[in-house]
């Protein structure tokens, strides 16, 4: 995939907890949007330290920070460097302003995070943090660390489907919209196959029995659902209030016919279901 050397349309940002979650559920949308000219950035806020019987927790932090930069550079993606270790995500201002600094460094007008309904509090931790460190980009009296000038502009939230699509009452989730990863598939596929250190672990924590394969198997459910494509990431979007001066939507102009909105999703949401 050829990287665009002008200036880049706009600027995403994909906010995950552990290394390999970004790769999981968001990458085909970061390299869908890298194909339409824009400058992807990948940040993990957790180190990814707990996730291995076989490595202690000092070395495995290691491993999986150069994993990350190595799945990064198959996106073609900015990386940046975590905040804490695994398990200790938690919604608090010192994360909070470490995560605010980068936004604001980076000026995205696209935030890809979390869902808020999830199996596991890292997650929904990081997606809190997410959502209010965009919310301060333009708060000249919130304080970063290091130090970062508020900023003028508007940004949209997307928050990704959790693993097995359902929240952690088994509630089953609907995306709002779907974006085509077809044209991308297999590069997330390699994306994720830097992350050689969780295969075998989450084989046996969390019985996936083919780590690739869950992946693939969750985009091609998505793409089913969406009626339209054969791999698909589903999104939801947050309320622009306090983000955005209108209801915005730049995936949409982005990516084109390889976006599609749930019409069913948003006319619950009217009815308030």
């Amino acid at each position: 995939m050829k990287l665009v050397d002008s200036k880049p349309s706009g600027v995403a940002l994909a906010i995950g907890a552990h290394p390999d979650d970004i790769e999981f559920m968001m990458a085909g949308t970061l390299l869908m949007l890298r194909r339409a000219g824009w400058e992807i950035h990948c940040l993990n806020v957790a180190n990814g330290c707990c996730g291995s019987r076989q490595f202690g927790a000092s070395k495995l932090a290691v491993l999986r920070r150069k994993e990350a930069r190595a799945a990064a550079r198959v996106l073609g993606a900015h990386w940046h460097p975590a905040f804490v270790k695994d398990l200790e995500i938690l919604y608090e201002l010192k994360t909070l302003r470490r995560l605010a600094a980068v936004l604001r460094e980076i000026k995205p007008s696209i935030v890809l995070t979390h869902s808020p309904h999830d199996y596991m509090e890292d997650h929904t931790n990081t997606c809190r943090l997410a959502v209010t460190a965009a919310f301060s980009l333009g708060m000249p009296n919130f304080r970063t660390t290091p130090a970062r000038h508020s900023i003028e502009g508007d940004v949209t939230l997307y928050h990704a489907l959790p693993h097995g699509l359902r929240d952690g009452m088994r509630r089953r989730l609907a995306p709002g919209s779907f974006v085509n990863i077809a044209p991308v598939h297999q590069t997330k596929l390699d994306a994720l196959d830097q992350h050689k250190s969780q295969q075998a672990w989450l084989d046996a924590s969390q019985g996936l029995n083919s780590y690739l394969k869950a992946m693939e198997d969750m985009s091609q459910e998505l793409g089913r659902i969406s009626g339209r494509f054969t791999h698909a990431e589903g999104w939801r979007r947050h309320s622009h209030l306090g983000f955005s001066a209108t209801d915005i939507d730049p995936l949409r102009d982005a990516l084109a016919s390889d976006y599609l909105v749930n019409r069913h999703y948003e006319a619950a949401l009217e009815k308030g279901q």
